[in-house]
């Protein structure tokens, strides 16, 4: 390579490197950040520049036959003892660990619309705690369960 050729090849990626930081930063506008903790007993739902603005039971109302998510949180509790055979609440966490993959993955799904604009071009970016001592495949269970919601 000629001392041009190695200048020009640092130049454009310099440009290249410009143009991501700022694409960063209009995106980091309109998008937000999540954070999820997700216990067995509670969920809160942490939005940045608002502090905690979900702290809801981790149990949901789930329809038997057709496995839909009908209610989260502390109306899915309310649910309990007054409906039909046919919904159960469930808790799909267990000693800090997702126990039911589907389930988890719709009260996510339920909490993020939720704290999100429903007019967003943009995903939010979420951070989830996890407990310390779990396995490999419980922590991409935790994540699958994100990235589908």
């Amino acid at each position: 390579m000629t001392k041009a050729t190695d200048q020009a090849l640092k130049t454009l990626y310099q440009i290249r490197e410009l143009l991501t930081r700022k694409i960063h930063r209009v995106t980091n506008l309109f998008s937000s950040d999540i954070g999820i903790d997700l216990g067995t007993a509670n969920t809160l739902v942490f939005v940045k520049g608002k502090g905690i603005v979900l702290a809801e039971p981790s149990v949901v109302a789930v329809d038997t036959l057709t496995n839909e998510v009908l209610a989260v949180g502390h109306k899915a509790k309310a649910m309990l003892g007054k409906t039909p055979r046919k919904i159960h609440a469930v808790r799909p966490m267990k000693d800090g660990v997702i126990a039911d993959f589907e389930i988890a993955e719709g009260m996510l799904k339920a909490l993020i619309k939720r704290v999100t604009p429903a007019r967003s071009f943009f995903r939010p970016r979420i951070l989830i705690a996890v407990p310390s001592g779990i396995t490999g495949v419980e922590k991409r269970a935790v994540e699958d369960s994100a990235l589908h919601a």
